[in-house]
């Protein structure tokens, strides 16, 4: 029987709520986490909004020896990685060193460390020749991105496959579909896969300004981040991460677990066109998504809900409309799509992790996220990008796609686990009753 990546454990770092359950619900609830950036001073800058993780690395359970040696993205995965694999319970038990893997994603690595440590060794940028002298003794780590996963694997002691993944915003899908793939053939038994990213500083900050990629709504940062919106002016950067726990299939359910969901199909394509710049027919995406589905023979019909990239560009979000209408043709008029980027922001190599986690929590629970801020739709985005409330209903099969600079572009399909229907028709069954309790709170309150 073929190998199947099941996912059984999520851990989320995400702006609006730390762990899963506050992440899922702030997207549920369709609340916007973007603010007035306070990481640094942002005075000067073009754009000074940003969605901040409210993170305490101490409380998250971080040791001090580890705060100290760890940049705020390793933490983030860290942390990210302890949760899910408690969510997933046993998947290390009785599994060898060697047959655990870790792949992370990453886009901007240790950007924070480096670039507070340059300003410390160089006397605020008044000295070009500057004293490593005054440098922390683990600045060697910041340096190499692989430290992230590095550290991920001395958390849960993998001794097998540790790879880190860079491809820009793809960076977080990359490192799961990797992963995937080190379970299908045979590399691997599980796998914690993810990516972390902590890009909020001047140096991430003025780069983008420098493109005008990031929005300029300062005033209204609540409402900045606006995917397929007429008045989008640009993405809110982000941080965060988050990491699942990937089990072959057979194992996974032989100890008893409840999958979230299977990841059926994915592949990856580049544009060769530009560094940042997008071709308006989306023939690159439509590629990538075909070619997920034909890994997963599966029909463009199966998919009941695209998490879209949906940055809030201009360029993305008319390059990836017209990409769903060439791959899913009359069926991208019919399934729902939403971009939760309008609630965390863009957490660069991080986001596609994130974004996996939301779809992965869509299928279990029966629940479209919102693209909230849509108030006034791009009449060249003309889909049904699920505006300002979540919907419910059931959910097989999601699509998930991001698009990165460089031209890179991956799609990837997660569907309902099969082998657990009596799990399935018990949560049902929890929903329903939780649904009728909040029928009889809203009567006995006069709603």
């Amino acid at each position: 029987m073929p190998r199947t990546a099941v996912v059984t454990g999520i851990g989320v770092i995400a702006p609006g709520g730390n762990g899963t359950a506050e992440f899922w619900r702030l997207l549920t609830e369709g609340r916007t986490a973007t603010r007035a950036i306070t990481l640094f001073d942002a005075t000067g800058f073009r754009s000074r909004i940003a969605a901040e993780c409210d993170f305490d690395p101490a409380r998250a359970g971080l040791s001090p020896q580890e705060i100290r040696r760890m940049d705020r993205c390793a933490q983030f995965a860290v942390v990210s990685a302890r949760e899910a694999l408690a969510d997933a319970g046993d998947a290390l038990a009785g599994i060898p060193p060697h047959r655990v893997g870790v792949s992370i994603g990453s886009a901007t690595g240790c950007t924070m460390n480096l670039e507070q440590e340059y300003v410390v060794v160089s006397d605020g940028g008044r000295h070009w020749e500057v004293d490593p002298g005054y440098a922390v003794t683990h600045l060697y780590r910041s340096l190499v991105p692989s430290s992230v996963a590095a550290e991920v694997a001395w958390t849960v002691g993998a001794q097998g496959p540790v790879s880190l993944v860079s491809t820009g915003c793809t960076s977080g899908l990359d490192a799961v579909t990797r992963a995937a793939g080190l379970i299908t053939e045979g590399s691997a038994d599980v796998v914690l896969a993810g990516a972390a990213d902590a890009p909020i500083s001047p140096i991430t900050s003025a780069c983008f300004d420098a493109i005008r990629a990031t929005s300029a709504n300062n005033d209204d940062p609540e409402h900045a981040s606006r995917p397929f919106d007429s008045a989008r002016d640009g993405f809110v950067l982000g941080e965060g991460g988050a990491v699942l726990v990937l089990e072959e299939r057979e194992l996974a359910l032989a100890r008893g677990a409840e999958p979230y969901c299977e990841i059926t199909g994915y592949a990856t394509r580049s544009n060769a066109y530009h560094m940042t710049g997008l071709k308006s027919d989306g023939l690159d995406m439509a590629e990538a998504i075909r070619a997920a589905l034909d890994r997963a023979r599966t029909a463009p019909e199966s998919i009941d809900y695209i998490n879209a990239h949906g940055s809030g560009t201009k360029q993305n979000d008319r390059h990836e409309t017209a990409a769903f209408k060439e791959s899913l043709k009359d069926h991208a008029r019919r399934v729902p799509v939403s971009s939760i980027k309008s609630m965390v922001g863009h957490s660069l190599g991080a986001i596609g992790s994130i974004e996996l986690a939301a779809s992965a929590l869509a299928i279990r629970n029966g629940v479209v996220p919102p693209t909230a801020n849509l108030e006034t739709p791009d009449p060249e985005c003309d889909l049904d990008y699920v505006p300002r409330t979540a919907r419910e209903q059931p959910i097989g099969t999601v699509l998930s796609v991001g698009s990165g600079f460089g031209g890179f572009q991956t799609a990837v399909l997660l569907s309902r686990p099969r082998g657990t229907a009596r799990a399935s028709r018990r949560r049902g069954a929890e929903r329903a009753a939780a649904g009728t309790a909040r029928a009889g709170a809203r009567d006995e309150e006069g709603i």
